[in-house]
């Protein structure tokens, strides 16, 4: 069961224990995404929010010790003993390693016709490359956890298996359970190129004393316009310094433009739209609330994931009233401290329409057929309502089984921790988060935007309008290679 541990004052001691780590290490796994030089300054998109386990260990220990007992208790079979054997790629932290590691070895017990053989790499980067040289090589495995854009690459290269010619024969196969939002990225028409491992989307945490001392209820709040107007008095009134915390990178910024109608392409996709009306509103008031009234900031810079942690610790320790960021910090906050509530609606006129993003699993198109057959129930496995439970109370991602909510664990533990059932409502209503077709051009456009609008103060205008020249010329340079 996930305890939470985060105390006012122990994250930045956790992000300093983690640079620690990475000195010693070369590595560092944030809200998942790889932390090379390369991908920092994207910001890493959300959760990337995603990996950010890696740091969460350093003040989740008892959820670790936790998953380590359960691990030595579990009767683990050690060797294949003629089964089919069936090698799986992923990368994770402590954490996350500890959950998947634990449900290998139920799977290999659960059954006798195949072995579920683990390997672990660094980051999702470090996955998709080696799994695209072994692949080369043909000495490829037969399961890896990707980002959905990266499947996508290698389906569209026909390299992966379409696991929709399992499931048409799977009578077991329930795809209405499955969160439309997840499973639909991990689709290309007709074809599954991927089952959605875990998804991800960005939510808010509020402190619960500024929030009482200002008068403000979370469920109150609609819309971001409306949340400004409460930062201004939080901020006036000597309760908190900032009202308000987004977090450093563009995906906070996409997420508030979505909601005001605004889209990343066009419905052909050829043209980019990243400078209409609905994204330079939005773009323009952050710059606004942060530089000219002052009643939000931004954390940035510092080493792997210390802007992340500076950003949660100033909600914990009442800096600021609250923050955006992702539903896996739910894995490292104290909940008697802080609350959890949904991104609102950008205002009275709008829809709350942030997105939500998937991992995949996939199966390796060049794998023998009993292997292929192999992965395909192991990823099934993995993807049951029980398992999606294990992973999210340990992670705080969420899970891409709409029934998880109904199982006996699961259920126990959301009636004393209500705030984990937040980002899975809001996946029931997130769009899904678009694939960039240039490789990641256009988004690599939109974080040079951000920074100059979140931390130079440069209109969202200038910023917007040169962020869609480059992202167009990126675009018309992908068409014209097809």
């Amino acid at each position: 069961m996930v305890k939470n541990v985060l105390k006012s004052g122990l994250v930045k001691k956790a992000a300093s224990i983690m640079m620690a780590g990475t000195m010693v290490m070369g590595l560092a796994t944030g809200c998942g995404v790889s932390t090379s030089s390369s991908e920092a300054t994207e910001g890493q998109t959300e959760e990337e929010a995603l990996a950010e386990d890696e740091v969460k260990d350093a003040t989740a220990g008892d959820v670790e010790a936790e998953v380590d007992k359960e691990v030595e208790e579990t009767v683990q079979v050690t060797s294949s003993d003629g089964r089919t054997e069936v090698e799986f790629w992923y990368a994770g932290g402590k954490t996350a390693v500890g959950v998947i590691e634990e449900i290998v070895a139920d799977f290999n017990n659960s059954q006798e016709d195949y072995f579920v053989k683990t390997s672990t790499m660094a980051d999702y980067d470090e996955t998709y490359q080696k799994l695209q040289s072994g692949i080369a090589g043909n000495v490829a495995p037969d399961v890896a956890l990707l980002e959905v854009d990266a499947a996508k690459n290698l389906s569209d290269k026909d390299l992966l298996v379409d696991l929709s010619t399992f499931t048409g024969d799977d009578a077991d196969f329930n795809r209405d359970d499955y969160q439309d939002v997840f499973f639909e990225q991990c689709r290309d028409g007709e074809k599954t190129f991927a089952f959605p491992a875990y998804g991800t989307t960005q939510v808010m945490y509020y402190n619960r004393e500024v929030f009482e001392k200002a008068g403000v209820k979370a469920e109150d709040i609609k819309t971001w316009t409306q949340l400004a107007e409460v930062s201004k008095e939080i901020k006036e009134q000597g309760i908190a310094t900032y009202g308000w915390e987004p977090m450093w990178n563009e995906d906070n910024l996409m997420d508030m433009a979505y909601s005001n109608g605004g889209k990343l392409l066009s419905d052909d996709g050829k043209t980019v739209l990243v400078n209409s009306d609905e994204w330079v509103e939005v773009w323009e008031s952050i710059r606004t609330w942060i530089h000219d009234d002052e009643i939000m900031t931004v954390h940035s810079g510092g080493q792997g994931w210390e802007y992340w942690y500076d950003t949660m610790d100033d909600a914990v320790d009442g800096t600021a009233g609250g923050y955006l960021g992702s539903s896996g910090d739910q894995a490292d906050l104290d909940f008697t401290v802080v609350g959890a509530m949904e991104q609102p609606a950008w205002d009275d006129d709008s829809q709350s329409y942030p997105a939500a993003r998937a991992k995949g699993m996939v199966a390796v198109g060049q794998s023998p057929e009993e292997e292929q057959k192999g992965a395909y129930e192991f990823i099934k496995f993995f993807t049951n309502p029980e398992n999606q439970g294990k992973w999210s109370l340990a992670t705080g991602y969420v899970s891409v089984r709409k029934s998880t909510v109904d199982t006996e664990e699961f259920k126990a533990y959301a009636e004393e921790h209500p705030e984990i059932l937040v980002p899975i409502a809001q996946s029931g209503h997130a769009s899904v988060r678009p694939i960039d077709p240039t490789g990641g051009e256009i988004y690599d456009a939109l974080g040079i935007a951000a920074d100059k609008v979140e931390l130079e103060g440069i209109s969202a205008k200038e910023a917007l309008d040169e962020a869609c020249e480059t992202a167009q010329k990126a675009l018309d340079k992908y068409y014209e290679s097809k």
